[in-house]
């Protein structure tokens, strides 16, 4: 799941542009680019009270996702592979849920 902050003068669509772009060294293919759901959780690794707001989309990517040096590695995994990881985000875990009930995950 590729990610990050909307940059000043950027709306959302076009922050998740470039972070693929960053990220995943691809492109979204026109035309894909659906919108998921808006997600609120508790920011993980942030002191209690602070709030994550993530807005998250669905998209056929341009090429095979490949880790730039803006992140440390890919990886694939189950909705309970992750869930039993030592750190898990309560944000990310609210979307992978819920692309599991879409029947896009396992």
């Amino acid at each position: 799941m590729a990610g990050g902050k909307i940059d000043p003068g950027e709306n959302a669509e076009e922050a998740l542009h470039r972070e693929i772009r960053e990220e995943l060294d691809a492109a979204i293919v026109d035309g894909t680019l659906e919108q998921l759901g808006v997600f609120e959780a508790p920011a993980y690794g942030h002191p209690e009270g602070t709030a994550l707001h993530m807005t998250c989309f669905l998209a056929e990517l341009s090429a095979e996702p490949r880790p730039t040096s803006e992140i440390a590695e890919l990886r694939y995994f189950t909705v309970d592979e992750y869930a039993a990881m030592p750190d898990v985000a309560p944000g990310s875990m609210l979307v992978f849920r819920r692309l599991q009930s879409l029947g896009l995950l396992d």
